[in-house]
């Protein structure tokens, strides 16, 4: 049986109360306190919209949930609930539905995210140990509260860069840890999951969110984006094969006794390892050090219990020196040239806060697919009414 090396019994010794969370009561909050301005995003479960609450004009995030288990909504509102005032997880601050629908939806802090895909190029050296180092805070608080969160990848990582802002979102994989529980494997996105995942070893634990945290490194030093990149989940393997060598992969399989499927084995074949070296070049060398090879390589490891935790790699690794002094000597400077960044952009935000799309618009937009006739108002949308566009839930939330 395989445990967690740190963190190990924080559920153990914790009330039943911190953790069972289908006994949870969910408190509803007032629907109508939130406005929908845009939609900026979607994902597997949810549709998320850029929203106001009326009451003090604030911006918000709404995360309206499509059809999901009653089960899976109160896990992920529970562990929000725990890691509340965390370093870097994005605050939960309201939770409400539709009264006619039922559909729950979560409203989180603003995050002013810059697409990953533009800005990750961007980046300067420097930029990315200090990004990296924001998010292990909030692996290691999340993990020292005994939570994975099983779906880290850039697209659940806000970064506001003006701001130098960082947020760990979507917590709807998360799951508690318990030592010796067999979980489900079928977690995290298919670029970013552990090879634990893919050999179906479900006594896994945090050390999957560093395996993830590395394949997003390695995306970002290199310019490779995603750095594994298969085409399904054996292709997965397959992928990560052929960068650490089949040699480690046999060892792994062997240490905890797992059999690959005969038609898995076969894809995999045989590899030798390939030097971190071969995937410098030109357009990436100035973001590839020593120091970063060695962390890249203390997280890209087959074995989940070899991995770095993120205290150890917060508190020891010489890739985060230059990130750790730069938050201890200059904390008064960054603060200043944040408060700045803020009052310039709330100016801007006067300018332009009166520009979406109505919701009369968009609701007939979705039922008729009449663009054509769809006028842009001054308007701002009701909660409710993007209600109307989504699929009635077939498990609701009753308590």
């Amino acid at each position: 049986m395989s445990k967690a090396r740190v963190y190990t019994d924080v559920n153990v010794l914790r009330p039943k109360e911190y953790w069972d969370y289908e006994a949870l009561t969910v408190q509803w909050g007032e629907q109508d306190d939130y406005e929908v301005v845009r939609k900026v995003g979607r994902g597997k479960y949810s549709e998320v919209f850029e929203g106001i609450n009326v009451n003090n004009n604030e911006k918000c995030i709404i995360k309206i949930l499509k059809p999901v288990k009653k089960k899976k909504i109160k896990r992920e509102i529970k562990i929000l609930q725990n890691l509340c005032g965390g370093p870097n997880i994005v605050k939960l601050l309201d939770i409400v539905r539709d009264q006619h629908s039922k559909t729950p939806s979560l409203i989180f802090e603003y995050v002013n995210n810059t697409d990953f895909k533009v800005l990750y190029p961007t980046l300067t050296d420097y930029d990315i140990r200090y990004y990296i180092y924001e998010l292990l805070k909030a692996l290691d608080y999340c993990h020292s509260q005994g939570i994975m969160h099983r779906d880290v990848k850039p697209h659940n990582v806000m970064i506001d860069h003006e701001l130098r802002k960082l947020r760990l979102i979507d917590w709807g994989l998360a799951e508690f840890y318990h030592p010796g529980k067999e979980y489900n494997v079928r977690v995290a996105s298919r670029y970013f999951k552990g090879p634990e995942l893919l050999v179906d070893l479900q006594d896994y634990d945090y050390s999957l969110d560093m395996w993830s945290l590395g394949c997003m490194f390695a995306g970002m030093i290199f310019r490779k984006e995603p750095f594994f990149y298969g085409h399904d989940n054996h292709d997965q393997l397959v992928k990560i094969a052929k960068v650490l060598g089949t040699d480690g992969l046999n060892a792994y399989l062997n240490k905890y006794r797992i059999e690959l499927d005969p038609q898995l084995e076969a894809l995999v074949g045989r590899h030798s390892r390939k030097p971190w070296s071969k995937f410098i070049n030109a357009d990436n060398q100035h973001l590839v050090s020593p120091e970063a090879i060695d962390f890249l390589d203390k997280l890209l490891r087959y074995d989940h219990q070899d991995r770095l935790t993120a205290r150890e790699a917060m508190v020891s690794h010489p890739m985060l020196f230059a990130a750790r002094e730069m938050m201890h000597t200059h904390t008064s400077n960054k603060l200043e040239l944040l408060r700045t960044a803020e009052l310039a952009r709330n100016r801007q935000d006067e300018i332009h806060l009166m520009e979406p799309l109505s919701v009369t618009c968009f609701h007939h937009m979705v039922r008729s697919q009449q663009s054509k006739n769809c006028i842009t108002s001054f308007q701002r949308a009701k909660l409710s009414f993007y209600k109307l566009a989504l699929p009635k839930p077939q498990n609701t939330i009753t308590s």
